[in-house]
């Protein structure tokens, strides 16, 4: 899906696509139109997720964490695309650092089961989905050998034993899904809400330290405000690989329609052949 597919879909759900800013492009676009922040869907696959991602703004308000609020109380689908439709948040008052991102988590984390039930944080569901949204524009050989890495992982995965006690994560856990507005941090992006290891949430932050050059300092910020580094942790090495096999496959989808997709795929597969865990990966 591009951009102008996008803005067709939101002129078939009469929301006003010409005056529509596209704020990002990835399994969805994402439009601020007015008051309002709109979530197109790639395709019908997410339908359930949205509506999920719904149920988990609604269950977040009743709980008091700060987190973006639904504007409409279900999603849509229009042409074959979900749309959910969001209030839109006031202007950053400054970027979200990693020790805002562990304040949240740490509410978060606080939280019991909601009512209505969530999947298990299953990293690599989506691995088989991209890598064939990828199609030909991947090698063969490369999409069969992250097929083997995700069942491996998914398999260890399965057999750790956890440090913190499981429950509600958000399962993205990054400062890029997290917006300071005028009162503080608030938690954006609710759509990979599960129950599971609460490691999973910490993990994005260590493989952010080592993949993406988060520096040391801020990564010790996030420790430090959360309370434990989950390198500590013996099954650390197993979620990891999991993320960076999920990460790499993601980055396939968009590699048909964008080359710096393509060429920034290529490099993270290299690096996993290889072992080379010092390969500076790049945000996409």
């Amino acid at each position: 899906m591009d951009e102008a597919r996008a803005r067709d879909v939101l002129a078939a759900a009469g929301l006003a696509a010409g005056e529509a800013r596209l704020l990002a492009l990835g399994e969805n676009a994402v439009f601020a139109a007015g008051d309002l922040v709109v979530k197109v869907g790639r395709d019908a696959e997410l339908l359930a997720r949205a509506r999920r991602e719904l149920d988990v703004a609604e269950w977040l308000a009743g709980a008091g964490v700060p987190a973006v609020r639904a504007a409409e109380a279900k999603p849509l689908l229009v042409e074959g695309h979900p749309v959910t439709v969001w209030h839109r948040l006031p202007d950053a008052v400054r970027p979200a650092g990693p020790r805002d991102l562990a304040g949240l988590l740490r509410l978060v984390h606080a939280l019991p089961a909601p009512s209505f039930p969530l999947p298990s944080r299953d990293l690599l569901a989506g691995v088989e989905r991209w890598l064939r949204l990828a199609g030909d524009a991947i090698d063969p050989a490369d999409a069969a050998y992250l097929r083997e890495r995700r069942d491996g992982f998914a398999s260890a995965a399965a057999a750790l034993t956890p440090r913190l006690a499981p429950g509600p994560i958000h399962g993205d856990a990054l400062p890029r899904n997290v917006h300071i507005g005028p009162d503080g941090p608030v938690l954006v992006d609710l759509e990979t809400f599960s129950t599971d290891l609460r490691e999973h949430d910490l993990v994005v932050l260590a493989l952010s330290r080592d993949r993406y050059g988060l520096p040391a300092e801020a990564y010790d910020s996030f420790t430090d405000a959360y309370g434990w580094d989950v390198r500590e942790w013996e099954g650390c090495a197993v979620l990891r690989g999991a993320r960076e096999t999920a990460s790499c496959a993601w980055v396939a989808q968009h590699a048909p329609t964008d080359p710096k997709a393509l060429a920034e795929f290529a490099r993270r597969v290299a690096s996993l052949r290889d072992g080379d865990e010092s390969v500076r990966w790049y945000p996409f």
